[in-house]
């Protein structure tokens, strides 16, 4: 009975440091690639109407690859295939593709190039940039709380200001603030916005200029330096977790190298007893 049993361990072992090798995982990496380049062939008509069918092929042999990638992964991980959100990632978007995009569901079409967003979960620095997003996510949620404030009471401002003579830009706080918002990005906000106002109002640059800075000089930095201080913590954590791994594996050598010297000397010690015998 426990032959079938080791025999099973064994597939499962090397069936794990097969999904685990860098060579799955670079193969794995290359179909999409090559799926991405063959999506964005499909939305082109003229490589359609000449590569067309071998386009559809190579969509459909990705697809398998990827839902073979995944069966395995269940196959060897179990329950633990859920405690990696990664692999949680990679199912939902394997599974979205296998729905039918036919009918209603002709828009899910569209949503096969969400397979791309895989290489997100296979390439490490990706998974780092992604992983220190969503670690700065909370801080966020105050500096996006600071930027609303800032945007509603500049949009008050700016209806009382010059809603009358621009009801198009500043007729009302939406207006306002979405003027407010393309002001902050910088696109056209002078010539296209503040000039034109500076005509009807001269002194309108004392609200705009303090606008710019408080938000898209300040405020908007704040998330860039969010995001890389998030970004170092990860590197910084990374670091000290292969530190202690080290610690542990230079530990475990000496420890062997200790019962090997044990192991020695009681090899010693008896062949001196068997000669005295």
């Amino acid at each position: 009975m426990d032959v079938p049993l080791q025999r099973v361990r064994d597939f499962n072992t090397i069936l794990q440091r097969t999904v685990e090798s860098r060579y799955f995982k670079t193969t794995v990496t290359a179909v999409i690639v090559i799926n991405a380049i063959t999506l964005g062939l499909e939305t082109w008509p003229r490589a359609m109407a000449v590569a067309g069918p071998a386009l559809l092929a190579i969509d459909s042999i990705a697809l398998w690859v990827f839902t073979i990638e995944i069966g395995l992964k269940l196959w060897v991980y179990r329950s633990r295939f859920t405690r990696d959100s990664w692999n949680i990632f990679d199912f939902v978007i394997v599974a979205l593709a296998w729905l039918p995009a036919t009918g209603p569901l002709a828009v899910l079409r569209a949503l096969r190039v969400m397979r791309v967003l895989r290489l997100v979960s296979v390439v490490p620095q990706m998974r780092t940039v992604v992983g220190a997003l969503f670690k700065a996510l909370p801080g966020m949620g105050s500096i996006v709380a600071v930027l609303v404030l800032v945007f509603y009471v500049a949009a008050v401002m700016a209806t009382k200001l010059f809603g009358e003579n621009f009801p198009g830009w500043f007729g009302s706080i939406g207006a306002s603030m979405y003027s407010l918002f393309q002001i902050m990005t910088l696109e056209s906000w002078s010539m296209g916005i503040v000039r034109p106002v500076m005509e009807e109002h001269p002194g309108a640059w004392v609200f705009f200029i303090p606008f710019i800075i408080a938000t898209t000089f300040t405020i908007l930095n704040l998330f860039i330096a969010l995001i890389v201080n998030s970004m170092q913590s990860m590197q910084e954590e990374a670091q000290k977790n292969l530190r202690v791994e080290a610690n542990i594996a230079h530990d475990e050598r000496v420890l062997l190298l200790q019962r090997i010297d044990a192991l020695a000397g009681e090899m010693r010690r008896l062949r001196k007893t068997i000669k005295t015998v």
